[in-house]
């Protein structure tokens, strides 16, 4: 039986949004724990998602459990992914070990291996994936055929789906979509090109979203007309500590790196904001938008970027809960808001002076 067929009316009080997820490795979790808070809340429904890398994982698998069997099957497909990326799963011995020497060199290592993990890094500068990993070895691949059924994915109904990969020759995001969305595509939006190959089709390689869309903001704005879009920021814009060794400076230039894209489209929606409202913009191609936000900042920052590649069940829970209770703690304090404006300060979120008054001509700080 058709599940949809069997879908309730929406009640009074049901508000829609749009989610934008970022990716960032193992922190995805956070994310799921996210998705998990927002889809036992029945009061919120999801018109659209966004994502990069992480981010495109979980909205994959999200909109595939809604499909196969409505929100519970979309919670536990959810938790089945995690486990299996946990290693609690179906990874065969033989991925278990390549994996975790991949990992070794990115900070999934105990701290007695920390000095090899440095030769490792140190290695890897030199030699590509090309060359360590020929046969392009990826478990998450299998991961994720196992967790979704992409032909019944594009078939079905359900939130719009929009997953970021970068294009490798042109250096420009591709955006993927529900309907033509393939295995292939949310590989690509995940494919870190220190550890693998280019994922090439159509004559196109690309690499990982994250680079120029983590998490891509315009589609919602252009594709959906939903006014509502929640962020879920797992990588923090700010860090209190300046790193000073090559490991720290490493995963501080992956966070500002992976940042870059979020920041230039909240600077441009703002610009675009400010305009509307100062009565100098007045097209139908432009629209205000309600922006909202989960995580970022707080207890996110308490983790190194070291930690994306921690793939050990219990920190995967303890990410998930804490997405949970922020979200949670974000509906409880943000619900009413929804549909009416937006809660994210982007003067404060950016760090930046606040905008000077545009109806007199003057430029905005930032």
């Amino acid at each position: 039986m058709n599940p949809r067929t069997e879908t309730p009316a929406p009640r009074p009080d049901v508000k829609t949004i749009n989610l934008a997820l970022q990716g960032g490795g193992s922190h995805g979790a956070y994310s799921w724990g996210v998705l998990d808070a927002l889809i036992e809340d029945e009061r919120i429904e999801i018109a659209a998602i966004s994502g990069a890398s992480a981010g495109a994982m979980n909205a994959a698998v999200y909109a595939a459990g809604l499909a196969a069997g409505g929100r519970a099957q979309a919670r536990a497909k959810l938790r089945d992914f995690w486990v299996a990326v946990s290693g609690e799963g179906s990874l065969a011995p033989a991925q278990r070990k390549l994996l975790n020497a991949w990992l070794s060199v990115w900070g999934g290592v105990a701290p007695a291996s920390r000095q090899a993990a440095g030769w490792m890094d140190a290695w890897l500068q030199f030699v590509s994936p090309y060359a360590f990993n020929p046969f392009n070895i990826n478990p998450l691949r299998g991961y994720l055929a196992d967790a979704v059924d992409f032909a019944r994915l594009r078939a079905s109904e359900g939130p719009k789906l929009f997953v970021a990969a970068t294009n490798v020759r042109t250096g420009r995001v591709a955006i993927f979509r529900r309907d033509s969305l393939t295995i292939d595509h949310v590989m690509a939006s995940a494919c870190l090109p220190q550890l693998y190959q280019a994922v090439e089709f159509e004559g196109v390689a690309y690499w990982d979203g994250g680079y120029m869309g983590n998490p891509p903001l315009w589609p919602l704005f252009y594709e959906t007309t939903c006014h509502d879009a929640v962020i879920v920021q797992i990588n923090p814009i700010e860090r209190r500590e300046i790193p000073h060794t090559p490991e720290d400076i490493a995963n501080r230039l992956n966070e500002i790196t992976f940042n870059a894209s979020l920041i230039a489209e909240l600077r441009a929606a703002d610009f675009v904001a400010r305009l509307i409202r100062a009565g100098l913009l007045d097209s139908p191609d432009y629209r205000l938008e309600r922006l909202h936000r989960i995580g970022g900042a707080g207890r996110l920052e308490r983790y190194p970027a070291s930690t994306k590649f921690d793939v050990a069940w219990p920190f995967l829970e303890e990410l998930r809960d804490l997405g949970r209770a922020d979200t949670q703690a974000w509906l409880e304090r943000n619900y009413e808001a929804i549909g009416v404006h937006g809660t994210l300060d982007i003067d404060e979120a950016l760090k930046r002076e606040p905008p000077k008054d545009m109806a007199k001509g003057e430029v905005g700080a930032g």
